[in-house]
């Protein structure tokens, strides 16, 4: 893979409300234009979460063009073709994708889901936060990575262990 272009990403979730709308986000304000985000649900409830929304326009990452849509869309013959395709949360990790065209490398990188979380307006935005920095330190450690160096296997192994990190939801033993 070269590095002189840009490498499209999509995030996978169920709902396509807020994990995979916050990496989206992160992905392509951290990606500084070397990477190009996307999100998609397997089932998605047509709607951003509102607390996921306000969190990304009050830290300032992009915003405009976010919505919640199928992972149907990317499979579509005039779709962006994929370089990696993330799934954030485990139901999503769990059911069969649809094809993608150009082969691109995936992982898991599941996380609690913040909307499930009940309580105070606070600890359901503390949720939230916590989910986005789960997510933006897998990001940060993911175009960290000489990706233009590496090996197929080795950039597998690298993308699977970043699943693995701190706030995983995932099991040692669990492949994409």
């Amino acid at each position: 893979m070269s590095i002189d272009r840009v490498f499209n990403v999509v995030f996978l979730c169920t709902g396509n409300s807020a994990r995979s709308i916050l990496a989206e986000s992160a992905m392509n304000k951290l990606g500084q234009g070397r990477f190009r985000a996307f999100s998609a649900g397997s089932y998605p409830k047509g709607t951003i979460n509102p607390i996921a929304l306000r969190l990304l326009e009050r830290i300032d990452y992009p915003t405009g063009g976010l919505r919640s849509k199928s992972w149907e869309e990317f499979s579509q013959p005039d779709a962006p073709v994929m370089d990696f395709v993330f799934t954030v949360c485990d139901d999503a990790a769990g059911e069969t994708c649809p094809v993608w065209p150009g082969h691109p490398m995936t992982a898991h990188w599941g996380i609690e889901d913040p909307s499930h979380v009940q309580g105070s307006d606070i600890e359901r935005e503390r949720a939230f936060v916590t989910a986005l920095n789960y997510l933006e330190n897998r990001i940060r450690v993911f175009i960290s990575l000489p990706i233009d160096k590496l090996e197929t296997r080795t950039l597998t192994a690298k993308l699977r262990e970043i699943g693995h990190a701190e706030g995983s939801t995932a099991r040692r033993g669990d492949a994409a």
